[in-house]
């Protein structure tokens, strides 16, 4: 038996983050005892600054954008009943081919080495059950996300622990789904250009690839409350649209693919904790 509590430790770039992909199990396994540790690797300074300005444009401020962010993460946090929030705060490296991706103190420019030994050390200290982070790609290709994923994998490289470790990720069988509801609620999704969809990675999974469903309708309207702490990023969060009902029976289950397990727990699970309890 050991004298610690089973944990899920969740590993994300961005404050908000937490909220899109996880908020849901975050919430649900918080409720069911379990404790729960947030990892956030960046400051996301290259966020949205008051009233929309973008970076790059008069009045964005990346230290201001910084610290606002920090405050809507720990009440995104409070929300969710998240349990302990570390922030390793890397500088932002904003979207793929961004100026910020080669800035000295970037996320993406640090080692990953360097960032890796900072997490081993945090999964020393929490000894968690279950690991989730993103995909090699980072699910769409962001730099800090893929950074997130790089770290991760070697952090549990230089330790001698075996945690259950899950990838972020979707159905592609919701895709379609997901595309109409954007449009409903008017975002702006476009169909993939087939000449380009060559040159990157399909977002999601084939559903029979994907080996954890978890329901979390229960803790929809935690999670729609979660992304909605982070006010300052409003605009680039389409969900908030939906409201509660709709955002819930479009999110209200979040899927994973277990990339390590020594449990022998079967797959496809409903449960992270699977194996463990």
């Amino acid at each position: 038996m050991t004298d610690w509590p089973l944990t899920l430790m969740a590993v994300h770039a961005h404050p908000d983050d937490e909220a899109t992909g996880t908020g849901g199990v975050l919430a649900r396994y918080a409720a069911e005892g379990i404790r729960t540790v947030l990892v956030t690797c960046t400051d996301g300074g290259c966020g949205d600054g008051p009233g929309g300005v973008k970076p790059g444009e008069p009045g964005h401020d990346r230290v201001a954008v910084a610290a606002m962010r920090r405050q809507e993460l720990k009440a995104s946090c409070d929300v969710l009943k998240v349990s302990h929030l570390e922030m390793l705060d890397y500088a932002d490296s904003g979207m793929m081919g961004w100026p910020d991706n080669d800035a000295p103190g970037s996320f993406w420019q640090t080692p990953v080495e360097e960032a890796a030994a900072r997490l081993a050390e945090l999964i020393r200290r929490y000894q968690p059950d279950v690991v989730v982070t993103y995909d090699e790609n980072g699910f769409y290709g962001h730099p800090d996300h893929i950074q997130a994923n790089r770290i991760t994998m070697a952090a549990l490289a230089m330790t001698a622990m075996t945690p259950k470790v899950y990838w972020t990720t979707a159905p592609r069988s919701m895709m379609q789904r997901f595309g109409e509801v954007m449009r409903e609620f008017g975002a702006d999704w476009e169909e993939p250009d087939p000449a380009g969809a060559a040159e990157m990675p399909e977002i999601g999974l084939p559903d029979e690839e994907i080996t954890t469903w978890v329901d979390t309708t229960e803790f929809g309207g935690q999670k729609f409350d979660a992304l909605a702490a982070h006010a300052s990023q409003g605009e680039n969060i389409f969900f908030l649209k939906m409201g509660k009902e709709k955002f819930t029976e479009l999110m209200g289950v979040e899927t994973f693919v277990r990339v390590q397990d020594d449990t022998g727990a079967a797959v496809p699970e409903n449960d992270l904790f699977a194996g463990l309890r």
